[in-house]
């Protein structure tokens, strides 16, 4: 990365939008979609979660630090963080 890109990645938030959405997967009654973000190169790891359905349904997105060099495996490591913090936090995500 040159010094100007980097510079230009620094004042434009280097940052993209989430790619299309992976399929869901279901982990203990939520639903996980993974998000992986392009970011400079790597992939970051992000997604959705949900519980619940039409006016019940509860959503959460978390967006990650970790940056992985391939979109596959950011999808692997982000599956994994999404179940730990279900499996830590359970219902008290969504508040």
């Amino acid at each position: 990365m040159g010094i100007l890109s980097g510079l230009k990645g620094l004042f434009a938030g280097g940052e993209s939008a989430p790619e299309k959405a992976e399929d869901v997967v279901e982990h203990k009654g939520f639903s996980i979609v993974p998000a992986p973000m392009k970011d400079g190169g790597q992939y970051r790891v992000a997604a959705t979660i949900t519980k619940g359905e039409g006016e019940e349904q509860k959503t959460h997105h978390f967006i990650r630090s970790d940056l992985m060099p391939n979109r596959d495996e950011c999808i692997e490591i982000t599956l994994r963080k999404a179940k730990l913090t279900i499996d830590q936090l359970g219902e008290s995500i969504f508040k």
